[in-house]
């Protein structure tokens, strides 16, 4: 009899975290978004794409990481808009690249995109973007605020969050 109640539990948590996993998005409706678009898919754009976008995760995040308060956030984006266009722009010049590019904090249009089993649903989101002369390439995105950023592999990004790595180590 506890081996069958054990076994039902079981299949509860189990399609509880299938569920979670491929149908409900874990960024909060709180959260501040992230979006680097590049000009186009080719090479040299792409090339920028990744070195602004390198930028923006090594010094922009870094200021927003330990921020609590969606306030504080906003605040740290705002003030620090100056420095990433300037940034951007000395990105821009050691590289000889010489496209417009725009950078937007606001409400900001993002398509769906399903990634590793979870839809991501389109919409307008609070964010940062910098669109890249005529940003029709892949994008880049994730989630400046609160900490659901990626981490970077050779090959490939893979969006982390804390609240399913708590899922995956309780169960």
């Amino acid at each position: 009899m506890k081996r069958k109640i054990f076994l039902l539990i079981l299949i509860i948590v189990l399609l509880s975290i299938y569920k979670l996993n491929n149908q409900v998005s874990l960024i909060p409706d709180t959260a501040i978004r992230l979006r680097v678009i590049p000009n186009s898919n080719n090479p040299e754009d792409i090339y920028i794409k990744e070195k602004v976008k390198d930028y923006l995760e090594k010094d922009i995040y870094s200021l927003t990481k330990d921020t609590t308060s969606i306030e504080d956030a906003r605040s740290i984006i705002n003030e620090s808009i100056p420095t990433i266009e300037n940034n951007i722009n000395n990105i821009f010049s050691s590289y000889d690249y010489n496209l417009p590019y725009q950078v937007n904090y606001g409400n900001n249009y993002f398509p769906e995109k399903t990634y590793q089993g979870i839809t991501y649903e389109e919409g307008y989101y609070e964010s940062l973007v910098i669109s890249i002369g005529e940003s029709k390439g892949d994008n880049f995105w994730c989630v400046l605020f609160p900490n659901f950023c990626l981490v970077d592999t050779e090959e490939e990004h893979t969006y982390k969050s804390y609240f399913k790595e708590l899922l995956n180590k309780i169960f």
